[in-house]
C-alpha cells in the first residue's frame, strides 16, 4: 500500500502558507489549504444508488473523499471505521457532512457492490464510480497513485493505492489531508472548525 507521499511537503506549506488565523489553529489533521489543493471538482460519476453525481451536489456541505476498492484487507476498511465513528461523535452536525468513497478497481466495485461496502459502515456515505478515464482524472487531480497486481489463478488481484483523506471546505475549497492513522476524534474536531469558520465567515458578511 502506497502511503501518502506529500505528507511532509503539506505540513511545510501549512507552516508557510495558510491565512494567519488557521495557522493559530490547531488540526489533527495536516492542513493543505485552498491555494495548494485542487478545489473539489467531478462530474457525472455514477453513485452506488445508480444516480449520476457531481461535486454540485455537495455544495454547502463539509466532504471527506476517499480513493480506495472494497476488496481492500485492510487501510480502506480501517479508514472507513475512523470516518463512521467520526460521524457518530459530530452528532447533529453530521447532517452537513459527507463522506465519498471512490473506487479506483470500478471492474470489480459494481454499484450494487458498493452500495453494501460503504453502507456497511455508514446509511450517509456514497460510493462512486466512473470509467476507467474519469476515474484517472479524479486520482489525477488530487495526486492519487493506484496500480493493479497480478491477478491469482482464481482472478483476485490487489490494487495498491495511496492512503489519503482530502476534506474540503462548504465552499468546495481543499481544507485538509489526513490518513487512516487519524484517529476519529481528530477528524471530528477538524470537521467541527471546518464548520464553525463557514458560519463565521456567513455571518460576518450580515454585521
Amino acid at each position: 500500500m502506497f502511503r501518502l507521499s506529500f505528507a511532509g511537503l503539506a505540513l511545510t506549506l501549512a507552516l508557510t502558507g495558510c491565512a494567519q488565523h488557521e495557522e493559530q489553529q490547531k488540526w489533527a489533521m495536516d492542513y493543505i489549504g485552498p491555494k495548494v489543493m485542487q478545489p473539489l471538482q467531478f462530474t457525472d460519476m455514477a453513485s452506488s444508488s445508480g444516480q449520476l453525481e457531481s461535486s454540485k451536489d455537495f455544495s454547502g456541505k463539509v466532504v471527506l473523499l476517499y480513493f480506495g476498492y472494497t476488496h481492500c484487507p485492510d487501510v480502506c476498511p480501517t479508514t472507513m471505521a475512523h470516518l463512521a465513528r467520526a460521524e457518530q461523535l459530530l452528532g447533529p452536525l453530521a447532517k452537513d457532512v459527507q463522506v465519498i468513497f471512490v473506487t479506483v478497481d470500478p471492474k470489480r466495485d459494481t454499484p450494487k457492490v458498493l452500495d453494501a461496502y460503504v453502507h456497511a459502515f455508514m446509511s450517509s456515505a456514497i460510493g462512486l464510480s466512473g470509467t476507467v478515464a474519469q476515474t484517472r482524472t479524479l486520482a489525477g487531480r488530487y495526486h492519487v497513485s493506484y496500480s493493479y497486481g497480478k491477478p491469482d489463478a482464481h482472478g483476485n488481484y490487489v490494487v495498491n493505492h495511496s492512503a489519503a483523506i482530502y476534506v474540503f471546505g462548504p465552499h468546495g475549497k481543499g481544507r485538509l489531508i489526513g490518513t487512516e492513522l487519524t484517529p476519529p476524534e481528530g477528524i471530528a474536531h477538524d470537521v467541527r472548525q471546518l464548520l464553525a469558520d463557514a458560519h463565521k465567515s456567513w455571518w460576518q458578511k450580515l454585521v
